[in-house]
């Protein structure tokens, strides 16, 4: 397996978030030696969302994603969370961005409540 998927998917995530609201900004943190490259979070009036990548998959994970309206489902991971909930996307799977652009602006309307 290579890892061109995962940058794809990242971009493609990236892409959406950026698009959803004015003004989120995106900074890398948690660099360590096992993960030199970091882990990019998405913030705006308080954190939003991360984004990690595994062997297997992209995960997006949302700070308050339990208190989020999720009407697509785009949520599958970490569901028996108390305060995040996550989406993971596997190799070939489809990306709502239109959904996930909703989960965003969400997030940021709970971050300014």
């Amino acid at each position: 397996m290579t890892t061109e998927w995962r940058e794809a998917r990242v971009a493609e995530i990236r892409s959406a978030i950026a698009q959803a609201e004015e003004g989120i900004v995106e900074e890398i943190k948690w660099r360590k030696p096992s993960n030199p490259g970091g882990v990019p979070t998405f913030s705006l009036d308080g954190l939003i969302c991360t984004v990690e990548t595994y062997k297997d998959k992209v995960k997006v994970t949302f700070a308050r994603g339990a208190s989020l309206p999720d009407p697509s489902g785009l949520f599958n991971a970490s569901l028996d969370a108390g305060t995040r909930r996550a989406i993971d996307l596997r190799e070939g799977e489809p990306l709502d961005a239109d959904a996930l652009a909703e989960l965003v602006r969400a997030a940021v309307d709970f971050n300014r409540s």
